[in-house]
């Protein structure tokens, strides 16, 4: 089936799965995709340069299910989480639907099943699925829910904070195609750009508030915290704005530079946010009376609103190689969000 009919009576998910020294809690991920009640998918994984015994897990899964699994030609080199997923993602060209999939988490039995029905019905229009998590511990233990978003937003609200979380993140071909096509800037995450490019171009954007994830946070998450929001936004306060604003700058300077993919709406919204950014304390209050351009919360958006008016934007230009040397990888940007999962009880 060609990448634009996307909606064929089952579709085939294509899992995209990167791994880096995860062998401690990769089996139970591996068995979580054996376990789905949709079981049209196959898996397309690549190891991101491990030391551990993880490419032996995967080669021994990929042998019990032969034609169902396939390494990744791309698989070895050490390129960090997001260039890796995105490697994974152009590597896919001709998926119905891609499906990313962290290494030590466990999927719901439904996850699939949800996502697909969710998603089939968009035919040619770009679409983006995701859902809450259930908090867990090291050891699969918790009741607790990720955040709960009333309302989706979409572009600029992207631009602001992701409710996209990579775990729980499904595509179809078309919203496939944009983030594959459009490359990504410098340190940003795979699945915020996703929300972004997706959200930006005009595209669906379907949050399950059915949790669909058992998200294990434990010491090496790369990115994750169970801590309450007023904890969070302390810490956030205490890093200050200089990494988020400077990822602010460059996933709008790389939408611009394929603003004929966005929509008229996305592109008047971005010169807006673009100029404001570029000039002083009135046009970046002119920007925050767009009602689009928000975060979830009060809290939130009073210290992403304090950020975005006080940030100088000769001093952002020049931090934008975060003081590392030439050659290095970018660090995956954990500090640049305020929107690690935060918490409420199961009710």
């Amino acid at each position: 089936m060609s990448r634009n009919s996307p909606a064929s009576v089952r579709p085939t998910i294509t899992i995209l799965l990167s791994t880096y020294n995860g062998e401690q809690f990769l089996k139970a991920q591996l068995e979580s995709f054996t376990a789905q009640r949709y079981t049209n998918w196959v898996l397309l994984w690549r190891d991101d340069g491990s030391s551990d015994a993880t490419t032996a897990i995967m080669r021994d899964f990929t042998a019990s299910n032969p034609g169902r699994c396939t390494q990744a030609a791309s698989s070895g080199p050490h390129l960090g989480a997001a260039e890796s997923f995105l490697t994974l993602l152009r590597e896919s060209h001709g998926a119905e639907m891609v499906a990313f999939s962290d290494q030590d988490d466990v999927w719901l039995a439904d996850k699939l099943q949800h996502a697909m029905e969710s998603l089939r019905f968009a035919g040619n229009e770009p679409a983006l699925y995701c859902a809450r998590q259930y908090l867990v511990d090291a050891a699969l233990r918790g009741t607790k829910l990720s955040a709960l978003h009333d309302n989706t937003p979409g572009f600029p609200a992207s631009l602001t904070q992701n409710i996209a979380n990579g775990n729980t993140l499904v595509m179809n071909a078309p919203a496939a195609t944009l983030v594959a096509a459009l490359g990504r800037p410098e340190g940003t995450v795979h699945d915020w750009w996703s929300y972004i490019v997706v959200s930006a171009c005009g595209g669906r954007i379907i949050y399950d508030q059915r949790p669909q994830v058992l998200y294990r946070l434990h010491k090496n998450n790369l990115i994750g915290s169970a801590r309450p929001l007023p904890a969070r936004a302390l810490a956030a306060i205490r890093r200050g704005p200089k990494i988020f604003m400077t990822m602010m700058h460059r996933h709008a300077d790389i939408l611009a530079s394929s603003a004929n993919q966005l929509t008229p709406q996305a592109r008047h919204d971005l010169k807006t946010i673009q100029s404001a950014l570029q000039g002083g304390v009135i046009p970046r209050l002119a920007a925050l009376r767009c009602t689009r351009f928000r975060r979830r919360t009060l809290l939130e958006n009073l210290l992403f609103s304090l950020w975005f008016i006080t940030e100088k934007p000769a001093a952002t230009r020049a931090a934008n190689n975060f003081g590392r040397m030439p050659g290095q990888i970018a660090p995956e940007p954990d500090d640049l969000r305020l929107n690690r999962p935060a918490i409420q009880s199961q009710t």
